[in-house]
Protein backbone atom coordinates (compact mmCIF):
# COMPACT_ATOMS: atom_id res chain seq x y z
CA UNK A 1 0.00 0.00 0.00
CA UNK A 2 1.46 3.82 -0.73
CA UNK A 3 0.42 6.78 -0.57
CA UNK A 4 0.79 8.43 -4.55
CA UNK A 5 -0.40 12.00 -3.43
CA UNK A 6 -1.11 14.02 -0.44
CA UNK A 7 -3.50 17.54 -0.63
CA UNK A 8 -4.00 19.48 2.53
CA UNK A 9 -6.31 22.39 2.34
CA UNK A 10 -6.40 24.57 5.46
CA UNK A 11 -4.97 21.44 7.36
CA UNK A 12 -3.17 22.97 10.93
CA UNK A 13 -0.01 25.73 9.36
CA UNK A 14 -0.82 24.35 5.77
CA UNK A 15 -2.93 26.18 3.67
CA UNK A 16 -2.68 24.45 0.57
CA UNK A 17 0.19 22.07 -0.54
CA UNK A 18 0.17 18.87 -3.24
CA UNK A 19 2.94 16.58 -3.00
CA UNK A 20 3.80 13.57 -4.26
CA UNK A 21 5.92 10.73 -2.59
CA UNK A 22 8.22 8.41 -3.85
CA UNK A 23 6.86 4.18 -3.00
CA UNK A 24 9.91 3.86 -1.20
CA UNK A 25 11.36 6.32 1.82
CA UNK A 26 10.33 10.18 2.09
CA UNK A 27 12.80 12.28 4.26
CA UNK A 28 11.28 15.40 5.67
CA UNK A 29 13.53 17.70 7.61
CA UNK A 30 13.83 21.05 8.70
CA UNK A 31 14.06 22.48 12.26
CA UNK A 32 11.55 22.22 15.49
CA UNK A 33 7.67 23.83 15.12
CA UNK A 34 8.69 23.99 11.46
CA UNK A 35 5.26 21.43 10.45
CA UNK A 36 7.12 18.29 9.62
CA UNK A 37 4.65 16.27 12.22
CA UNK A 38 1.64 18.51 10.79
CA UNK A 39 2.33 17.08 7.11
CA UNK A 40 2.47 13.36 8.26
CA UNK A 41 -0.43 13.49 10.49
CA UNK A 42 -2.45 14.71 7.60
CA UNK A 43 -1.17 11.41 5.96
CA UNK A 44 -2.65 9.67 9.45
CA UNK A 45 -5.67 11.51 9.60
CA UNK A 46 -6.59 10.42 5.82
CA UNK A 47 -5.97 6.79 6.84
CA UNK A 48 -7.76 6.70 10.40
CA UNK A 49 -9.88 10.21 10.47
CA UNK A 50 -8.37 11.39 13.91
CA UNK A 51 -5.36 12.90 14.83
CA UNK A 52 -2.77 10.57 16.49
CA UNK A 53 -2.19 13.47 18.66
CA UNK A 54 -4.98 13.44 20.53
CA UNK A 55 -6.64 16.52 19.34
CA UNK A 56 -10.06 17.20 18.45
CA UNK A 57 -10.75 17.77 14.86
CA UNK A 58 -11.31 21.70 15.33
CA UNK A 59 -7.74 22.14 16.07
CA UNK A 60 -6.88 20.20 12.84
CA UNK A 61 -8.33 23.45 10.89
CA UNK A 62 -6.09 26.54 10.26
CA UNK A 63 -6.40 29.40 12.39
CA UNK A 64 -9.17 31.68 11.01
CA UNK A 65 -10.49 29.21 8.51
CA UNK A 66 -13.81 27.42 8.02
CA UNK A 67 -13.12 24.30 6.82
CA UNK A 68 -10.07 21.80 6.44
CA UNK A 69 -9.87 19.43 3.75
CA UNK A 70 -6.89 16.32 3.78
CA UNK A 71 -7.11 14.29 0.07
CA UNK A 72 -5.16 11.52 -1.13
CA UNK A 73 -4.21 9.16 -3.65
CA UNK A 74 -3.87 5.33 -2.16
CA UNK A 75 -2.19 2.58 -4.67
CA UNK A 76 -3.14 -0.99 -3.26
CA UNK A 77 -4.94 -3.31 -5.61
CA UNK A 78 -6.50 -0.30 -7.06
CA UNK A 79 -6.14 3.40 -7.12
CA UNK A 80 -8.30 5.03 -5.07
CA UNK A 81 -8.98 8.79 -3.83
CA UNK A 82 -9.67 9.55 -0.46
CA UNK A 83 -10.83 12.36 1.28
CA UNK A 84 -11.62 14.15 4.70
CA UNK A 85 -13.73 17.13 5.02
CA UNK A 86 -12.99 18.97 8.40
CA UNK A 87 -15.29 21.78 9.52
CA UNK A 88 -16.20 22.73 13.61
CA UNK A 89 -19.51 21.22 12.86
CA UNK A 90 -17.81 17.43 11.90
CA UNK A 91 -16.41 15.77 9.05
CA UNK A 92 -17.43 13.90 6.20
CA UNK A 93 -15.41 11.26 4.53
CA UNK A 94 -15.47 10.10 0.69
CA UNK A 95 -13.84 7.53 -1.09
CA UNK A 96 -13.43 8.34 -4.84
CA UNK A 97 -15.95 10.95 -4.54
CA UNK A 98 -18.37 8.68 -2.98
CA UNK A 99 -19.71 9.92 0.24
CA UNK A 100 -19.04 7.01 2.98
CA UNK A 101 -21.67 7.54 6.04
CA UNK A 102 -20.18 5.54 8.43
CA UNK A 103 -17.03 5.97 9.33
CA UNK A 104 -16.64 1.70 10.42
CA UNK A 105 -16.70 1.43 6.63
CA UNK A 106 -14.05 4.53 5.54
CA UNK A 107 -11.51 2.91 8.50
CA UNK A 108 -9.06 0.18 7.74
CA UNK A 109 -9.55 0.67 4.15
CA UNK A 110 -6.06 2.34 4.53
CA UNK A 111 -3.55 1.39 6.51
CA UNK A 112 -1.05 3.12 8.78
CA UNK A 113 1.91 2.02 11.29
CA UNK A 114 3.10 5.29 13.29
CA UNK A 115 6.11 5.51 15.37
CA UNK A 116 6.66 9.03 17.16
CA UNK A 117 8.30 9.84 20.69
CA UNK A 118 4.44 9.58 22.52
CA UNK A 119 4.27 5.85 22.09
CA UNK A 120 6.42 5.20 25.03
CA UNK A 121 3.12 5.90 26.49
CA UNK A 122 2.69 1.99 25.20
CA UNK A 123 4.98 0.96 27.85
CA UNK A 124 4.09 3.72 30.89
CA UNK A 125 0.55 4.49 30.70
CA UNK A 126 -2.45 3.61 31.64
CA UNK A 127 -4.12 -0.08 30.59
CA UNK A 128 -6.54 1.72 28.51
CA UNK A 129 -3.85 3.42 26.36
CA UNK A 130 -2.60 0.11 25.57
CA UNK A 131 -6.28 -1.20 25.02
CA UNK A 132 -7.25 1.54 22.47
CA UNK A 133 -3.66 0.97 20.59
CA UNK A 134 -4.59 -2.41 20.42
CA UNK A 135 -8.06 -1.82 18.79
CA UNK A 136 -6.64 1.07 16.76
CA UNK A 137 -4.23 -1.61 14.98
CA UNK A 138 -6.65 -4.13 14.90
CA UNK A 139 -9.48 -2.42 13.34
CA UNK A 140 -6.74 -1.31 10.19
CA UNK A 141 -6.54 -4.86 9.85
CA UNK A 142 -9.95 -6.60 9.92
CA UNK A 143 -13.11 -3.64 9.74
CA UNK A 144 -15.21 -6.83 11.50
CA UNK A 145 -13.17 -5.98 15.04
CA UNK A 146 -14.30 -2.66 14.79
CA UNK A 147 -17.99 -3.11 14.48
CA UNK A 148 -17.74 -5.97 17.12
CA UNK A 149 -16.45 -3.22 19.13
CA UNK A 150 -18.63 -0.52 18.57
CA UNK A 151 -21.46 -2.88 19.74
CA UNK A 152 -19.69 -4.09 22.60
CA UNK A 153 -19.19 -0.14 23.92
CA UNK A 154 -22.79 0.51 22.92
CA UNK A 155 -23.81 -2.56 25.20
CA UNK A 156 -21.94 -1.43 27.92
CA UNK A 157 -23.13 1.49 28.06
CA UNK A 158 -26.51 0.21 28.35
CA UNK A 159 -25.21 -1.93 31.26
CA UNK A 160 -23.75 0.23 33.07
CA UNK A 161 -26.50 2.79 33.34
CA UNK A 162 -28.82 0.41 34.13
CA UNK A 163 -26.57 -0.95 36.85
CA UNK A 164 -26.32 2.76 38.04
CA UNK A 165 -30.41 3.21 37.85
CA UNK A 166 -31.13 -0.23 39.90
CA UNK A 167 -28.87 1.08 42.09
CA UNK A 168 -30.49 4.20 42.86
CA UNK A 169 -34.18 2.28 42.77
CA UNK A 170 -33.70 -0.61 44.31
CA UNK A 171 -35.44 -2.44 41.93
CA UNK A 172 -34.39 -3.82 38.24
CA UNK A 173 -35.79 -6.41 35.44
CA UNK A 174 -32.84 -9.15 35.80
CA UNK A 175 -34.47 -10.53 32.93
CA UNK A 176 -33.53 -7.15 30.74
CA UNK A 177 -29.77 -7.54 33.02
CA UNK A 178 -29.59 -10.77 32.02
CA UNK A 179 -29.73 -10.23 28.26
CA UNK A 180 -27.02 -7.11 28.10
CA UNK A 181 -24.87 -9.43 30.01
CA UNK A 182 -25.07 -12.40 27.85
CA UNK A 183 -24.77 -10.13 24.57
CA UNK A 184 -21.50 -8.29 26.34
CA UNK A 185 -19.85 -11.56 27.33
CA UNK A 186 -20.40 -12.77 23.32
CA UNK A 187 -19.00 -10.22 21.93
CA UNK A 188 -16.35 -10.18 24.88
CA UNK A 189 -15.54 -13.24 23.71
CA UNK A 190 -15.27 -12.70 19.90
CA UNK A 191 -13.09 -9.57 20.74
CA UNK A 192 -11.06 -11.67 22.84
CA UNK A 193 -10.39 -14.15 20.30
CA UNK A 194 -9.38 -11.21 17.83
CA UNK A 195 -6.55 -9.99 20.23
CA UNK A 196 -5.37 -13.39 21.05
CA UNK A 197 -4.84 -13.99 17.87
CA UNK A 198 -3.12 -10.75 16.86
CA UNK A 199 -0.61 -10.79 20.33
CA UNK A 200 0.19 -14.48 19.39
CA UNK A 201 1.13 -13.62 15.78
CA UNK A 202 3.48 -10.44 17.52
CA UNK A 203 4.44 -13.15 20.06
CA UNK A 204 5.70 -14.94 16.79
CA UNK A 205 8.38 -11.77 15.63
CA UNK A 206 9.01 -9.69 18.39
CA UNK A 207 11.83 -11.68 19.95
CA UNK A 208 13.46 -12.00 16.59
CA UNK A 209 13.18 -8.11 15.99
CA UNK A 210 14.17 -6.66 19.25
CA UNK A 211 17.20 -9.26 19.59
CA UNK A 212 18.07 -7.78 15.62
CA UNK A 213 17.85 -4.01 17.57
CA UNK A 214 19.41 -4.38 21.05
CA UNK A 215 21.48 -8.29 20.59
CA UNK A 216 19.05 -9.20 23.59
CA UNK A 217 16.88 -12.26 23.61
CA UNK A 218 13.81 -12.63 25.34
CA UNK A 219 11.60 -10.37 24.50
CA UNK A 220 8.02 -10.99 24.59
CA UNK A 221 3.82 -9.18 24.88
CA UNK A 222 1.87 -10.99 27.67
CA UNK A 223 -2.01 -10.84 27.15
CA UNK A 224 -4.37 -10.53 30.52
CA UNK A 225 -7.64 -10.93 29.83
CA UNK A 226 -10.53 -11.85 32.18
CA UNK A 227 -11.22 -14.63 29.91
CA UNK A 228 -8.01 -15.72 29.61
CA UNK A 229 -7.95 -19.89 29.83
CA UNK A 230 -12.16 -19.21 30.85
CA UNK A 231 -15.34 -20.69 29.08
CA UNK A 232 -18.39 -18.96 28.42
CA UNK A 233 -20.14 -20.71 30.87
CA UNK A 234 -18.00 -19.87 33.44
CA UNK A 235 -17.61 -15.82 32.37
CA UNK A 236 -21.39 -16.33 33.15
CA UNK A 237 -20.72 -17.25 36.58
CA UNK A 238 -17.97 -14.37 37.22
CA UNK A 239 -20.67 -11.20 36.10
CA UNK A 240 -23.57 -13.26 38.23
CA UNK A 241 -20.44 -13.42 40.86
CA UNK A 242 -19.87 -9.83 40.80
CA UNK A 243 -23.59 -8.18 40.03
CA UNK A 244 -23.87 -6.63 43.57
CA UNK A 245 -20.58 -5.04 43.24
CA UNK A 246 -21.47 -3.95 40.15
CA UNK A 247 -24.61 -2.23 41.44
CA UNK A 248 -23.07 -0.86 44.03
CA UNK A 249 -20.40 0.94 42.10
CA UNK A 250 -22.61 1.69 38.82
CA UNK A 251 -20.27 -0.38 36.39
CA UNK A 252 -18.94 -3.38 35.01
CA UNK A 253 -16.33 -4.62 36.94
CA UNK A 254 -14.96 -7.41 34.22
CA UNK A 255 -14.76 -7.82 30.58
CA UNK A 256 -12.50 -6.93 27.67
CA UNK A 257 -12.77 -3.23 28.47
CA UNK A 258 -10.55 -3.99 31.47
CA UNK A 259 -7.70 -6.24 28.91
CA UNK A 260 -3.86 -5.31 29.53
CA UNK A 261 -1.16 -6.20 27.97
CA UNK A 262 2.30 -6.26 29.50
CA UNK A 263 6.00 -5.83 27.64
CA UNK A 264 8.40 -8.29 29.27
CA UNK A 265 11.82 -9.19 28.56
CA UNK A 266 12.55 -12.47 30.19
CA UNK A 267 10.76 -12.12 33.59
CA UNK A 268 11.20 -8.33 33.59
CA UNK A 269 8.44 -5.89 33.22
CA UNK A 270 9.61 -3.27 31.14
CA UNK A 271 6.87 -0.73 32.41
CA UNK A 272 8.14 -1.03 36.32
CA UNK A 273 11.98 -2.15 35.78
CA UNK A 274 12.95 -1.53 32.11
CA UNK A 275 15.39 1.59 30.74
CA UNK A 276 13.98 4.18 28.47
CA UNK A 277 16.53 2.38 25.73
CA UNK A 278 15.12 -1.37 26.42
CA UNK A 279 11.36 0.74 26.41
CA UNK A 280 12.51 2.56 23.43
CA UNK A 281 13.40 -0.38 21.56
CA UNK A 282 10.50 -2.79 22.72
CA UNK A 283 8.04 -0.35 21.38
CA UNK A 284 10.26 -0.16 18.10
CA UNK A 285 9.85 -3.94 17.73
CA UNK A 286 6.72 -3.83 18.78
CA UNK A 287 6.04 -1.36 15.28
CA UNK A 288 7.80 -3.18 13.48
CA UNK A 289 6.48 -6.80 13.79
CA UNK A 290 3.16 -5.39 13.15
CA UNK A 291 4.36 -4.35 9.51
CA UNK A 292 4.56 -8.04 9.08
CA UNK A 293 0.90 -9.00 10.14
CA UNK A 294 -0.44 -6.70 8.02
CA UNK A 295 1.59 -7.83 5.16
CA UNK A 296 0.49 -11.27 6.46
CA UNK A 297 -3.41 -10.42 6.55
CA UNK A 298 -3.95 -7.77 4.26
CA UNK A 299 -1.60 -8.80 1.50
CA UNK A 300 0.69 -5.33 1.27
CA UNK A 301 2.49 -3.52 3.80
CA UNK A 302 0.90 -0.74 5.73
CA UNK A 303 2.22 2.67 5.52
CA UNK A 304 5.14 3.76 8.11
CA UNK A 305 5.67 7.44 9.46
CA UNK A 306 8.71 7.34 11.82
CA UNK A 307 8.14 10.85 13.39
CA UNK A 308 11.07 12.83 15.27
CA UNK A 309 12.71 9.06 15.16
CA UNK A 310 16.53 10.64 16.14
CA UNK A 311 15.40 12.56 19.15
CA UNK A 312 14.94 9.08 20.65
CA UNK A 313 17.20 6.51 19.40
CA UNK A 314 21.18 7.47 18.87
CA UNK A 315 22.65 6.92 14.91
CA UNK A 316 23.76 3.58 15.88
CA UNK A 317 20.31 1.94 16.33
CA UNK A 318 18.44 4.07 14.20
CA UNK A 319 20.07 2.92 10.69
CA UNK A 320 20.00 -0.43 12.24
CA UNK A 321 16.27 -0.06 12.46
CA UNK A 322 15.88 1.21 9.00
CA UNK A 323 17.74 -1.65 7.74
CA UNK A 324 15.40 -4.07 9.53
CA UNK A 325 12.38 -2.10 7.03
CA UNK A 326 11.27 -4.15 4.03
CA UNK A 327 12.06 -2.18 0.94
CA UNK A 328 8.28 -3.00 -0.13
CA UNK A 329 7.38 -0.59 2.47
CA UNK A 330 6.78 2.99 2.02
CA UNK A 331 8.57 4.95 4.74
CA UNK A 332 8.19 8.23 5.61
CA UNK A 333 10.71 9.72 7.96
CA UNK A 334 10.72 13.21 9.87
CA UNK A 335 13.80 14.70 11.22
CA UNK A 336 15.59 17.88 12.31
CA UNK A 337 19.13 15.87 11.80
CA UNK A 338 19.01 14.57 8.55
CA UNK A 339 22.69 14.35 8.17
CA UNK A 340 22.58 11.82 10.77
CA UNK A 341 21.01 9.91 8.06
CA UNK A 342 22.65 6.49 6.68
CA UNK A 343 23.95 7.91 3.29
CA UNK A 344 22.65 4.28 1.40
CA UNK A 345 19.27 5.23 2.55
CA UNK A 346 19.94 9.14 1.71
CA UNK A 347 20.43 8.13 -1.84
CA UNK A 348 17.27 5.76 -2.45
CA UNK A 349 15.02 8.80 -0.75
CA UNK A 350 12.99 11.49 -1.67
CA UNK A 351 13.75 14.43 0.70
CA UNK A 352 11.66 17.43 1.27
CA UNK A 353 13.10 20.22 3.60
CA UNK A 354 10.17 21.93 5.51
CA UNK A 355 10.35 26.00 5.94
CA UNK A 356 8.23 28.61 7.17
CA UNK A 357 4.94 26.27 6.26
CA UNK A 358 6.61 25.75 2.68
CA UNK A 359 7.34 21.92 1.56
CA UNK A 360 10.08 21.89 -0.71
CA UNK A 361 11.68 18.74 -2.52
CA UNK A 362 15.08 18.84 -2.05
CA UNK A 363 16.69 17.52 -4.87
CA UNK A 364 20.66 18.08 -4.53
Amino acid sequence: MKIKNLKLLNFRNYENINLDFSDGYNIIYGNNGSGKTNLVEGIYVLALTKSFRGSVDKVLIMNNKDIARVEGTIQDEYEDKYKIIIKDSGKRVKINDNKIDKLSDYISRISVILFNPDDLRLIKDTPSVRRNGLNLDISQINNTYLKLLNMYNKLLKQRNMYLKTTNINGNSSSEYLDILTKKIIDYGEKIYSYRKNFINQINELIPIIYRDISAIEGMKIIYKSDYNDVEIDDMVKKYKDNLQKDIILGKTTIGVHHDDIKFMLGDLDLKDYGSEGQQKNAVIAYKLAELEIFKKVKGSYPILILDDLFSELDRLKINNILKLINDDIQTFITTTEIDKIDKNILDKSRVYKVEDSVVREDKE
